[in-house]
């Protein structure tokens, strides 16, 4: 029998793809760092949980409806949106997580020899799912932690056909303004896609912070992103939806998955869309959260980038992954920035005091014992 190597089916753009492989379950990584608590702060987790009334539900949900297939395209929920914000239902597309929306979008519009364009410091996913589906990415360097817009525009040629703005940025909190974002639509003039992801806009409350899905009444070439795991803190359900014209919505359904959001998911957000004094309390946890940290990082003397968002970055006068090992061994768990084309930063999620002082000590001890071995002195 004649074998033909595995290399010769793998397209070269799978073979030079480095596979992202995710942290370990908690309790392993407890063990293998010797700690007996870990503070989760390195995902932008919402540390109040789901909303009161979706906790509701995912307690009573009944076991019988493990064994029925959920509704394959998000009716309910896609309605109640739809009502909320004052358009058609079949404007809205929901996936398993974000992740699956973008690639959704992806395969709907790009063919061979097509590319995308994104920020080099951004939400990495855009990237990935355009490079593992044989597209090339045009990655435009940020300017001042921010989106550079004439830099993205220099960078669309004539097989671009999707941009890629995360606003606010993840992981630097930056955004464009309504003015800002209205201009690079007007300069785009529908010639390629431009996708604004959401997905933490409900932390924004700056009155010149743009409504994506509003823009979509003068820009119908924009699809928005949004996602319930953040401010909704339905992260483990995986649940995401993205927002566009009915044109561009009905060429985008080709590609979309049935079947692939789960029950639970989609009857906990049917009693977590509502919910505006969640968003109150999460907001005013995080507003306090950060401004705590901004003032304990600076008091350390570290660069501190704090703006928008659940989180806020951080420079370390060391090794972003190896400030990441010591604070595990202290049970503190944030992201190290390296992936991210941020190497020695790392970026922290906004949650409880006790998280927040616990990840000061941490970071405190480690850069006072760093500091004592860089002087030459025995460090303990």
């Amino acid at each position: 029998m004649v074998t033909v190597p595995l290399s010769d089916l793998v397209p070269e753009y799978i073979r030079r793809f480095e596979a992202y492989v995710p942290s370990k379950p908690d309790a392993e990584l407890m063990k293998l760092y010797g700690c007996s608590r870990l503070f989760r702060l390195n995902n932008n987790e919402n540390p109040l949980g789901p909303p009161p009334g979706a906790q509701e539900i995912i307690k009573r949900f009944p076991p019988i409806k493990a064994s029925l297939y959920p509704s394959g395209d998000v009716y309910f929920v896609r309605n109640k949106l739809a009502s909320r914000f004052g358009l058609d239902p079949d404007q809205f597309l929901f996936g398993n997580g974000a992740n699956e929306v973008i690639a959704f979008v992806i395969k709907a519009f790009c063919q061979e020899g097509d590319n995308i364009v994104t920020a080099d410091k951004t939400f990495s996913v855009y990237e990935w799912v355009a490079e593992f589906s044989g597209f090339k990415t045009h990655l435009v360097p940020i300017k001042d932690f921010a989106f550079d817009d004439e830099a993205m525009l220099k960078a669309v040629d004539g097989r671009t056909k999707i941009i890629f703005i995360c606003n606010p940025n993840n992981p630097t909190g930056t955004y464009w303004n309504t003015e800002k974002m209205t201009r690079f639509l007007d300069r785009v003039a529908g010639r390629q896609i431009v996708v604004i992801d959401e997905a933490y806009c409900e932390f924004v409350s700056k009155p010149d912070y743009p409504n994506g899905i509003k823009l979509m009444e003068e820009y119908p070439n924009v699809v928005a992103f949004r996602t319930f795991s953040k401010m909704y803190g339905l992260a483990g359900l995986r649940i995401g939806y993205l927002v566009g014209s009915r044109e561009v919505v009905d060429v985008i359904r080709r590609t979309c998955v049935v079947y692939s959001v789960n029950g639970v998911a989609q009857d906990a957000v049917m009693a977590a869309i509502d919910d505006d004094d969640h968003v109150a309390r999460t907001r005013e946890l995080v507003d306090t959260e950060k401004a705590y940290l901004d003032r304990e990082l600076r008091a350390l003397g570290l660069e501190v980038q704090a703006a928008e968002g659940c989180y806020v970055m951080v420079r370390l006068p060391m090794s972003d992954t190896l400030a990441y090992r010591k604070l595990m061994t202290r049970g503190v768990m944030i992201r190290s920035m390296t992936g991210f084309r941020f190497p020695n930063w790392i970026r922290v999620s906004i949650g409880r005091r006790e998280a927040m002082e616990a990840f000061i000590e941490a970071l405190s001890t480690i850069l006072d014992k760093t500091d004592r071995g860089a002087s030459g002195r025995v460090s303990s």
